[in-house]
C-alpha cells in the first residue's frame, strides 16, 4: 500500500486529504518510481476543479511531475537500471509515494543537482521546449516576450532562453516578481495593462517588436501580444488565464506572416512527449555542467499539507514553484530529504 492525496469529489482545496491505495504496477513500457519529490503545477488546481480531467488510462490522482528512484520496471525497458534517480513528466499520479510513467518520459536527474530541484522541471520544461523551442522555433540572437513570467512556466522560460543566448523581456504584476525575474537573468522586467503592453514592449525593442511571445494569459491580452511581434513572429499559447474567447485581426496576422501555435501538454501522445524528452536530453541537459538552471522553490510542503499548497498557488503570492516532499528518510549529495531505496 501507498500513501496518496485524494480528491473526494470536485471543488476546493478541502476536498484533498491523505489517503492510502495499493501501489501502481508498471506495464511493459513503464517504470515504477518511489517518489521522493513531486512538483505542483496549474493544472493539478485545474484537475481538482474539474476543468482539466485526466486522461482515460492515466491515474485519476493529481500531479504531473516528480523526482525518485526507479523500484521496478516492466518488461521491455531496456534504458534504465533499478536505484536510478531520474524526473519525469507523469499523466497523474504524482502525489503519491509511488508513480508508474513511460520509461522514455523519464530523464536522469542531473550531476549535482538534487531530487528536490529535479521534482519542478518536467513539466515546465517539456512544456516551454516544446512550444518556444520546438513549435515556435526560438533562437540565439532572438528576442522573447513572457506574459506572466514569475511562476514556474515563466521562469522555466527565462532560465531556457538565456541558456540560448536570447533577450528576454518579461512583464509581471508586482514590484516583488519584477525583483525576482531580473535575478533569474531576464532582460527587461516591466508591469502594464493590455492596453499599454504594445506600446511598452515595442518602446523597450526600438519600434521593432519581438521574434517570440510565450501567452499564459489569453482573454485581451493576446491582441495586445500580436501588437507587440516583429515580422515573421510567433506567438505560442499554453493558457489562457484571463479568458478563453477572444477577437483576433486576422489579417493583421497575415499582413506581418505572424504564426500562433498553441497547445496544452498532457494530452499529446506519448510519442509527442518522448520526443521532448530526448530533446531536452540533447540539447539542454548538458548546460546544466556549467550553468544554473534549477527553478527557485517559494515553498516545499509535506504531502498531506498538499491543500495548503493549493491555497498558496492560487492565491498567488508567489515567485517560482512549490512543492511536496514525500519521503523524509536521509540526506542526498545535496542536502535534501530523499528516500533511498532498500533494492535487496
Amino acid at each position: 500500500m501507498m500513501n496518496y492525496i485524494a480528491c473526494h469529489g470536485v471543488g476546493g482545496s478541502e476536498m484533498m486529504s491523505l489517503a492510502q491505495g495499493e501501489v501502481p504496477t508498471p506495464r511493459a513500457t513503464q517504470v515504477l518510481i518511489k517518489v521522493a519529490v513531486a512538483g505542483v503545477n496549474g493544472p493539478d488546481i485545474a484537475q481538482r476543479k474539474g476543468h482539466y480531467p485526466a486522461p482515460s488510462d492515466a491515474s485519476p490522482i493529481l500531479g504531473l511531475e516528480v523526482a525518485g528512484y526507479i523500484v521496478a520496471m516492466g518488461a521491455d525497458v531496456r534504458q534504465w537500471q533499478l536505484g536510478d534517480r531520474v524526473c519525469a513528466l507523469v499523466p497523474g499520479g504524482g502525489y503519491s509515494e509511488y508513480v508508474s510513467v513511460n520509461a522514455r518520459h523519464c530523464l536522469p536527474v542531473p550531476t549535482g543537482v538534487s531530487l528536490v530541484d529535479a521534482a519542478v522541471l518536467p513539466e515546465t520544461f517539456f512544456t516551454v521546449w516544446g512550444n518556444v523551442f520546438m513549435r515556435a522555433g526560438l533562437k540565439a540572437g532572438e528576442t522573447l516576450l513572457i506574459l506572466g513570467a514569475s511562476g514556474g512556466i515563466g521562469s522555466a522560460a527565462i532560465r531556457l532562453a538565456k541558456a540560448f543566448d536570447v533577450k528576454v523581456l518579461a512583464l509581471v504584476s508586482t514590484e516583488e516578481k519584477r525583483q525576482y525575474c531580473q535575478e533569474l537573468g531576464a532582460d527587461e522586467v516591466f508591469c502594464a495593462s493590455s492596453a499599454t503592453l504594445s506600446q511598452q514592449v515595442l518602446r523597450l525593442t526600438q519600434e521593432r517588436g519581438v521574434d517570440v511571445v510565450l501567452d499564459q494569459l489569453g482573454g485581451d491580452w493576446l491582441p495586445a501580444a500580436f501588437d507587440c511581434m516583429a515580422y515573421d513572429g510567433r506567438l505560442a499559447s499554453i493558457a489562457c488565464q484571463t479568458g478563453r474567447q477572444v477577437t483576433v485581426d486576422i489579417f493583421q496576422l497575415m499582413r506581418r506572416r505572424l504564426s500562433w501555435v498553441a497547445s496544452t501538454l498532457r494530452p499529446q501522445s506519448e510519442a509527442a512527449k518522448a520526443d521532448i524528452a530526448q530533446q531536452l536530453l540533447a540539447h539542454v541537459w548538458p548546460k546544466f555542467a556549467d550553468r544554473q538552471l534549477t527553478l527557485p522553490i517559494d515553498q516545499i510542503f509535506d504531502l498531506k499539507d498538499a491543500p495548503l499548497a493549493h491555497q498558496l498557488f492560487e492565491s498567488r503570492q508567489f515567485c517560482g514553484k512549490l512543492a511536496l516532499r514525500v519521503t523524509h528518510d536521509q540526506e542526498d549529495e545535496c542536502g535534501h530529504a530523499v528516500l533511498i531505496e532498500n533494492l535487496n
